[in-house]
């Protein structure tokens, strides 16, 4: 095992399958000649080719259709989004052609692609700049929507979306590129749909995805101070959920709180807790929790922000509501 950043394991997933797969390659703004926005890409131009890592026009619907049909024609694309914040632009092609063509040709025409790239707050970026799709994304089907928490996972993922037979989203975190963690150098692939239980505990459930990991994490960590021990788990993906995992989870804990950075109306944790009270209710010895950003749109202003996202404080008081019940 060796250390890398986060941007690092995502180089090394493409680079890898692009090596394995002369049908894979790179497009979207700034891949190529500026090594990509947040250097993900980096080196990448020189070792494959301008016909393998594409810069393209700032025009997300234009290169997104071209990726689809690409992909029709049974290339591999990896399209990334300098944000998922700029895929608003080119939704028409990842809902309405992407994610339908399987079922529109009767099974003929599969559309094997990945779309990547950050989503979230990622510091002062303004309301345009700082939004969470993936209940979006995962509210459509054939789509699947991965959201990785840490290098180990965005690797064996991102290699696994780039194999799959099937559209994938995967929404990374601006803020997670620089951070580090183990990956081994052997080639490994995570499955699509399987949680990982990352701490085991019987006091509590804590469920979250991609950078606000972190916080649940945290999270168990002041919990634990108290006598607490919760168990952690990281969906990894968001379509297809692993309903299975949180219910043995809650089964054994007996209580639920759901952490997500999006905005609570209609997301993940709404999905989550609907499941959960459906096939595991009488396991519940509280009702379920969710900590989700407040309902409004992201300010530019550091206290706003910090007032709006999700905190340890938040996430503290929600545990503490279903442990002392």
């Amino acid at each position: 095992m060796r250390e890398i950043q986060f941007r690092e394991a995502l180089r090394e997933a493409m680079s890898e399958e692009m090596r394995r797969d002369e049908r894979v390659f790179l497009m979207g703004e700034e891949v190529a000649e500026y090594n990509g926005a947040y250097k993900v890409s980096q080196g990448m131009l020189d070792e494959f080719g301008p016909e393998r890592v594409i810069d393209t026009p700032i025009s997300e619907l234009g290169f997104a259709g071209l990726g689809v049909g690409a992909a029709m024609n049974g290339l591999r694309p990896i399209i990334e989004f300098m944000t998922f914040n700029f895929s608003l632009v080119a939704i028409d092609q990842v809902i309405n052609s992407a994610a339908k063509m399987l079922s529109m040709s009767g099974g003929q025409i599969p559309v094997p692609m990945v779309f990547r790239g950050p989503t979230g707050n990622a510091g002062q970026l303004g309301a345009q700049h700082s939004q969470n799709f993936e209940n979006w994304y995962a509210n459509t089907p054939g789509l699947k929507v991965v959201v990785p928490s840490n290098p180990y996972d965005a690797k064996g993922l991102l290699k696994a979306s780039i194999r799959d037979n099937d559209t994938v989203i995967f929404m990374e975190s601006e803020l997670m590129y620089g951070d580090k963690g183990e990956v081994p150098e052997e080639e490994y692939l995570l499955e699509i749909g399987k949680a990982n239980v990352v701490r085991q505990g019987n006091a509590i459930t804590l469920v979250s995805f991609g950078k606000m990991m972190k916080l649940a994490l945290q999270t168990a960590d002041e919990l634990a101070k108290e006598g607490f021990q919760a168990e952690v788990i990281d969906l990894r993906s968001v379509r297809p959920i692993d309903y299975a995992a949180i219910v043995e989870s809650v089964k054994k804990t007996n209580r639920l709180v759901c952490i997500e950075e999006a905005w609570p109306l209609a997301s993940i944790s709404t999905e989550i807790a609907y499941h959960v009270q459906r096939h595991a209710f009488d396991y519940l010895d509280a009702p379920i929790q969710r900590v989700a950003s407040h309902d409004v749109p992201l300010s530019y202003a550091p206290t706003l922000i910090e007032a709006v996202l999700p905190n340890l404080q938040r996430s503290l008081d929600a545990a503490k509501r279903v442990l002392y019940v």
